[in-house]
């Protein structure tokens, strides 16, 4: 008897092994289908442009200095009752009246530099490079138009607070960014002292996000701003060579994702915003994104279980409702619902790391974001078709 069941152990083993190598082979990524004309010319367009940081729009109601940046709630709102008095909360609802040049110049070096480091991986021209690192220069390096490597007066309130940790979510912009930078070091195309600099500014960052009590109180926000806090450390971690950071990121992975996610793969912080269907797809982004760079021969994130399930489970569950929103079983966000779905990054890269087709040609029928262009996608891949 026992030594039917060592065979029977034994066996159940090397068919976990099996099963294990073959998730590994299946982790190839797929080609993407990139338009390369159109990303030519989007490339061709930043050549053009001067790159502009934050100093370009000085904020008047900042409590910052110059180089800081700076924004303010997007769901605050001048109180009818006491209009010169403190903002209130209107939850899904934007103020279109709030300060966000800094947001919008940060969103412009995300594309710019994206678009400009795909346009190489296409067409092998390194004047585009070039311009990525001049992008990478300015933001990073440059005495005169560098943002400080902190976030103190993002997402301020008026009347209430000049800035706040839930502000660090502004930067997740900034994933890319620090992934472009890295490319273009592999391809040996970012050297000597911008990469140094930019280095280094990314390093004082990812410093700054783990110890100031802005950044532990977004770490322990409960819903995805710590998602996107651990995916920001993650990148920048990767990017700067500290194994430490990436570590927190991993261990921030395991401990939350049974703390956020409900055992039918739902995230119910997100189901209880005013836009639930919006916020759980934005969650999946990072999760998604925080699996893909931390994940590696040390430990496999998309593979980690809790008691309630891994990764996979929370994909699944949000799949179908992208197939057909009609099942939606929530409330339709107050705000973008008749816009939704469109291409989210997380079905690539689950696609990739499940080896799911079916989430990859989900994601080709999916119409396209100005924001996120399908060619962002080549700063994470060479497989271009």
């Amino acid at each position: 008897m026992l030594l039917q069941k060592f065979v029977v152990k034994s066996l159940l083993v090397v068919i976990a092994l099996l099963s294990g190598c073959a998730a590994k082979v299946s982790q190839a990524p797929s080609s993407l289908p990139i338009d390369k004309a159109a990303l030519l010319a989007a490339a061709d367009e930043f050549l053009r442009q001067q790159p502009l940081t934050i100093t370009a729009f000085p904020a008047e109601r900042s409590a910052g200095g110059l180089h800081d940046y700076f924004s303010e709630g997007s769901y605050w709102w001048p109180d009818p009752d006491d209009p010169d008095g403190p903002y209130i909360r209107r939850d899904g609802f934007r103020n279109p009246e709030n300060f966000t040049e800094h947001s919008k110049a940060m969103k412009t070096l995300q594309k710019a530099v994206c678009t400009l480091v795909a346009a190489f991986k296409v067409s092998g021209d390194e004047k585009y490079a070039r311009q990525a690192v001049a992008y990478l220069h300015a933001w990073f390096v440059h005495p005169e138009t560098r943002m400080n490597p902190s976030l103190l007066y993002a997402q301020a309130i008026k009347g209430i607070v000049t800035g706040r940790g839930i502000g660090i979510i502004d930067t997740v912009k900034l994933i890319e960014v620090a992934q472009a930078a890295r490319e273009l070091e592999r391809l040996g195309l970012l050297q000597g002292e911008d990469l140094a600099g930019i280095k280094s500014w990314f390093d004082q960052y990812a410093t700054w996000l783990t110890t100031h009590p802005y950044g532990i109180a977004e770490r322990d926000n409960g819903n995805n701003h710590s998602t996107w806090w651990a995916a920001q450390v993650a990148a920048y971690a990767r990017f700067t060579g500290r194994d430490d950071l990436l570590d927190i990121a991993r261990q921030q992975f395991k401990t939350m994702l049974p703390e956020q996610m409900a055992a039918d793969g739902s995230f119910p912080e997100e189901l209880a915003r005013t836009r639930p269907y919006g916020y759980s797809l934005y969650n999946l982004d990072a999760w998604a994104m925080l699996a893909h760079i931390a994940s590696d021969e040390n430990g496999d994130l998309w593979y980690f279980e809790s008691e309630k399930g891994g990764l996979r489970k929370a994909v699944d569950f949000m799949v179908p409702f992208m197939k057909n929103k009609a099942d939606w079983f929530k409330e339709p966000d107050v705000t973008g619902f008749e816009n939704q779905p469109k291409r989210r990054d997380f079905l690539v890269f689950a696609g990739w790391a499940y080896g799911e087709e079916d989430f990859l040609k989900l994601w080709e029928t999916l119409p396209e974001t100005e924001d996120f262009p399908s060619w962002h996608l080549l700063v994470w891949t060479d497989k271009i078709n």
